[in-house]
């Protein structure tokens, strides 16, 4: 029998792919034959991890700044995936969140993903290829001082949903939404809110999902991998759930 989720011959782009799922995601892609464009703001990261994988290039790269993101697409020959997961964080109740910091949030969560897909659309129209957002349970369910997360990853299940209408027959978007998953992204995050409990903290994000330990990047990268493949070619609009059954709670 054929090997399955193989994406021989595809290229593949990944925002914030340089650390967290996104890095996990540059390496199961490769994996599965794809030549991988790792962009992220990160360049040492975003290098090695190029210098890591075969046929991998880095671009350094603003999703927010649609002037340098215009540029570099258009530089690109060629494109079949795109995985749209930079994104950022913020702990706080309504009354706890700055204006700035909200719409800093949706400068990069939702302004972003917009600037960034309406790059790269044409050439997966050309490629009849394939988008898979990275959204969150955030964006499905309430999550207690997460107002501003929320309201952002809410937005990109709603946007993936009405991509995949617009684009039906010519480009396949997906959304996976992850529970709390162990990676690059939860450690900032215990910095900067817990720093003076931070093991405790992570034992109690380990113990709110009901399986009893927050998922693993190579968990969501998988399922990633799934949506881009011709075995997901039925699939679209879809926003599939990878959370240890927390919505299922």
């Amino acid at each position: 029998m054929p090997t399955s989720f193989r994406l021989d011959g595809l290229r593949a782009l990944v925002t914030g792919g340089a650390s967290g799922i996104g890095e996990a995601t540059a390496r199961v892609l490769t994996q599965a034959g794809a030549s991988v464009i790792i962009a992220d703001i990160d360049r040492p990261r975003a290098e090695a991890l190029a210098a890591e994988l075969p046929g991998a290039t880095a671009l350094i790269l603003d999703i927010t700044d649609e002037a340098a993101v215009q540029r570099a697409f258009a530089a690109i020959p060629k494109l079949d995936i795109l995985i749209n997961n930079a994104g950022i964080g913020l702990v706080g109740n309504l009354e706890e969140t700055a204006l700035d910091d909200f719409q800093r949030l949706f400068k990069v969560n939702v302004e972003g993903l917009y600037i960034v897909s309406k790059a790269a659309i044409p050439k997966l129209i050309e490629a009849k290829g394939s988008m898979v957002n990275v959204g969150s349970v955030a964006g499905l369910v309430g999550l207690k001082r997460r107002f501003a997360y929320c309201a952002t990853k809410g937005a990109v299940v709603a946007l993936s949903k009405q991509l995949a209408l617009d684009y039906v027959g010519r480009v396949r978007v997906n959304c996976v939404c992850p529970g709390t998953v162990e990676s690059p992204f939860v450690d900032a995050y215990l910095q900067k809110f817990h720093a003076h409990e931070i093991e405790k903290t992570r034992a109690e994000l380990h113990a709110r999902q009901p399986m009893g330990r927050m998922g693993r990047p190579i968990e969501v990268a998988n399922m990633i991998l799934y949506l881009c493949s011709a075995e997901a070619e039925f699939v679209t609009g879809s926003c599939p759930t990878i959370d240890g059954g927390l919505t299922a709670a």
